[in-house]
């Protein structure tokens, strides 16, 4: 089978042929409907280092946004039937501590010591013809496109699960969130918030196109330039927003964010640009909240599953065929993307 392998710190991965896995146990083997092009893939082959990508070891081959249809079943595995389309959760606990147990293996207890951090990020994932999963990480579609569901697993899931979390804030009538950065995530996101809050939305880019998308979807758009805190300021009427998303992560967006927050208003930095927070006692909002989030659990990639079932999650793709792969990432990696990208491996059905 056809797959695309990262094989060596900071070199670009390479297309090759792969055996076809076979299931263990536990596990089935998915005939990959769509896998997601991912800058989390663009950090692991372009900036780790032997230091700093102990769990990303190459070789394995990428994709951790992964859809695809019952292929084969290992040899004890009840309850799952052939051709069944299913959504993939990438992250991989040790499976016994209180976090996986609950299935949060995006916060597993033993992640300094495991030897992956997912399907795609340390041990082979989707972006190929066929994969292995084990039967504990399939999230059902049912009759939903499995192509366009591809995202789901990371683009939706994140921010489900930071605004999921941050729903304390948004509880109740008159309350504000910001989203920044309006790409793959954010555009996700702002979508989330209409449907599980009533919040007035207010998105931030410094691209017209993105900031148009925005828009479209019921958000109140803010360019992100000099004048970017003062028109905030006046939509929430000089109280600030009661929650605020960075999908960027860089210092400029978290201080942003910080300073366009209310009073006991929440932070989260989604984005992993690596940027650093600064606090003072005199500048910032009284009891405001800042944290970051990784991934997201199992049971809210059921929730996103649902939600994008119901129709109340859209995602917006560009597709490429598996020779073409390569180009996807180097769209990627060039910023030519207008949507996300899916490599659909074994064609359309």
């Amino acid at each position: 089978m056809k797959a695309v392998v990262f094989e060596e710190y900071n070199t670009f991965p390479v297309l090759k042929d792969m055996p076809k896995p076979q299931p263990g146990s536990g596990e089935v083997t998915l005939k990959v409907a769509g896998a997601g092009c991912c800058h989390s893939d663009v950090s692991v082959f372009q900036e780790y280092t032997p230091e700093t990508g102990t769990h990303t070891k190459p070789p394995f081959i990428l994709g951790h946004e992964t859809t695809g249809w019952v292929d084969e079943l290992g040899p004890d595995v009840q309850g799952i039937k052939k051709g069944d389309a299913y959504l993939v959760y990438g992250p991989t606990g040790c499976g016994h501590c209180p976090h996986c147990v609950a299935g949060q293996e995006n916060y597993c207890s033993s992640a300094a010591t495991n030897e992956s951090l997912a399907l795609g990020l340390g041990r082979n994932g989707g972006m190929a013809e066929y994969m292995t999963v084990p039967v504990r990480n399939l999230v059902p579609l049912g009759d939903a496109d499995p192509i366009g569901a591809a995202p789901l697993a990371d683009a939706a899931l994140t921010p489900y699960h930071a605004i999921k979390a941050s729903m304390p804030h948004l509880g109740g009538g008159g309350k504000y969130a910001l989203v920044i950065g309006l790409g793959g995530l954010g555009q996700i996101a702002i979508q989330i918030l209409h449907a599980l809050t009533g919040a007035t939305i207010i998105a931030t880019d410094t691209k017209p196109e993105a900031l148009a998308k925005a828009e479209a979807k019921g958000a109140i758009t803010v360019p992100s330039d000099e004048n970017e805190l003062k028109e905030i300021r006046k939509i929430t009427h000089g109280e600030g927003v009661n929650a605020a998303f960075d999908f960027v992560g860089i210092a400029p967006t978290i201080a942003a964010a910080q300073a366009a927050g209310a009073a006991g208003s929440r932070v989260t930095v989604v984005g992993i640009a690596g940027g650093k927070a600064e606090y003072d006692w005199y500048s910032k909002p009284w009891e405001q909240e800042l944290m970051g989030v990784y991934w997201g659990s199992i049971p809210e990639l059921y929730d996103v599953a649902n939600m994008y079932r119901n129709g109340q999650i859209q995602t917006e793709i560009e597709t490429y065929s598996m020779d073409d792969a390569l180009v996807a990432y180097h769209n990627l990696v060039d910023n030519k993307l207008s949507a996300r990208a899916v490599v659909l491996p074994n064609g359309r059905p």
